[in-house]
């Protein structure tokens, strides 16, 4: 049976490179960390590192019991300071993930408010393109991730959150002026910049079949906030998005927006934990604290979205 200090030494030994580094971090001799691999490697019946001269090196095995004991070890902690602050105020590490278009709507707001309401509490917060923060929360580098269309999967427990419209954004001259929509045959026509294909292309819209439509047909594909919107404003291509995500733009008026229909594009935003993590106090109150900034955004109008909180 592996026992917590076996995973933590042998984190230890991963991370450092070598035994004797890693015993000035466990504060325990070389040979006790070394007596320790040994027995560890005998229960699991494989080598774990390759002994060099100058260090150690994982083997495919040791690779593959490390992701393991980093996500049993931060468990471990977090259960350990959730419990340990029961009964006091709201503590702990929190780490959330984030698509763009959510850091820009909450993002400042949520920081904000977690330093005044819960000042115990030490927040990280990731920002990625769309599902990016997919695979960050698979990994266990974050407590829980504000997504756009994951996949169905087992390992996650996932809540809708709203739902959003797409619309076509580039500068005027490229899509036309007026307010009118484009119909979708209409939107093939015209020079697409995609995000780049996987997690984040998912994410754009809830209609698989569509996606592929404009996948097959996207002059340029990126996964770069700041490469898509000069493009966007040098007149290079237009984009499937949200107002939300073109927001400063649209506003300057350096690049327009048109509906979409026939059919209308939309993409809907979950917020996604894993099923096998129990929450925690602090994560627990962050969750709570999330949806309601995104409920409140979406009722002062700054959210063009229509929410399916209950």
């Amino acid at each position: 049976m592996l026992d917590s200090r076996q995973l933590r030494y042998f984190a230890a030994i991963y991370e450092q490179g070598s035994l004797g580094r890693a015993a000035i971090t466990q504060r325990v001799a070389a040979s006790a960390l070394s007596h320790h691999l040994a027995r560890l490697e005998a229960e699991l019946g494989c080598a774990l590192f390759r002994r060099k001269p100058r260090g150690m090196e994982p083997t495919a095995a040791g690779r593959r019991l490390y992701e393991h004991a980093r996500s049993i070890l931060k468990a471990m902690k977090a259960a350990e300071a959730d419990l340990r602050q029961s009964g006091e105020r709201v503590s702990g590490p929190v780490s959330v993930g984030m698509s763009y278009s959510g850091v820009k709507a909450i993002g400042v707001e949520l920081v904000s408010r977690v330093l005044r309401d819960f000042p115990d509490v030490q927040l990280a917060l990731t920002e990625s393109l769309s599902g990016a923060a997919l695979p960050h929360l698979l990994t266990s580098d974050v407590d829980m991730a504000l997504i756009y269309n994951p996949p169905a999967d087992s390992a996650l427990r996932s809540e809708p959150v709203l739902e959003e419209r797409m619309v076509c954004v580039g500068r005027p001259e490229l899509i036309g002026a007026g307010d009118a929509p484009l119909t979708f045959t209409e939107l093939l026509e015209l020079p697409i910049i995609l995000l780049r294909q996987g997690v984040s292309a998912r994410a754009l819209m809830d209609d698989v079949t569509l996606l592929k439509k404009i996948e097959a047909r996207a002059r340029l594909q990126m996964n770069s906030v700041q490469a898509i919107v000069g493009s966007l404003e040098a007149g290079l291509g237009c984009l499937i998005g949200t107002r939300l995500f073109m927001k400063d733009q649209l506003e300057a008026g350096t690049v327009h927006a048109r509906p979409i229909e026939a059919p209308t594009l939309s993409r809907t935003l979950y917020l996604c934990h894993l099923a096998a993590r129990p929450p925690t106090f602090a994560s627990d109150a962050i969750r709570a604290l999330i949806l309601s900034l995104v409920r409140h955004e979406v009722e002062e109008g700054r959210w063009d979205a229509q929410l399916l909180l209950d």
